[in-house]
């Protein structure tokens, strides 16, 4: 399979495969699509590969899906009732930006070290088949060491309950915007 960027070929992760089920005209499961992500987008040191979203929970389930759900802007996070799947390859030392968001995220490490940095200035390793449970809480992501890192991310939009916004900062800063990648 060919590699759709300079950071794939570099360090030789191959765009992911996606593989979408639906149903045929007699309501049987069938395979409606079987390739690469449709979507791969370089953002700094990442590259961002999209896999799926929605827009509500629960998710309509029809035979075939309208459109397809990745031709959208690339946006962190999904819609308040929304969710999102993506595989994120990074470059060694890539850092993000503290951030928090109002979701449930589960980070699972496939490949590479990563440090989980928690605004309260705790560092925890990570390895693969490590899966981090981000319950909206400010973090940001260091790929540790000289290999690259990738990682899923499965985004579930979500609600902080009274009694933690009222433990978090009045002038909460929420990281919500399109990344476009340039």
């Amino acid at each position: 399979m060919p590699w759709s960027t300079p950071a794939e070929m570099a360090y030789g992760f191959s765009t992911p495969r996606r593989v979408v089920t639906g149903h045929d005209p007699d309501g049987r499961s069938v395979v409606v699509s079987d390739g690469p992500a449709p979507r791969s987008q370089a953002v700094g040191a990442s590259t961002f590969h999209e896999i799926w979203s929605s827009d509500e929970t629960p998710a309509p389930l029809a035979p075939r899906e309208a459109r397809e759900p990745t031709e959208r802007p690339l946006r962190v996070p999904p819609g308040p009732r929304g969710t999102n799947i993506r595989i994120i390859d990074s470059e060694p030392g890539m850092r993000t930006p503290m951030h928090r968001t109002e979701t449930l995220d589960y980070g699972i490490v496939i490949a590479g070290r990563y440090k989980l940095l928690l605004d309260d200035g705790s560092e925890t390793d990570l390895g693969p088949g490590d899966v981090v449970v981000q319950r909206g809480t400010g973090h940001a992501w260091l790929v540790a060491g000289d290999e690259p890192g990738r990682m899923a991310f499965v985004l579930v939009g979500g609600r902080f309950t009274d009694e933690l916004r009222e433990l978090l900062p009045a002038e909460l800063e929420l990281f919500d915007q399109v990344i476009d990648g340039e």
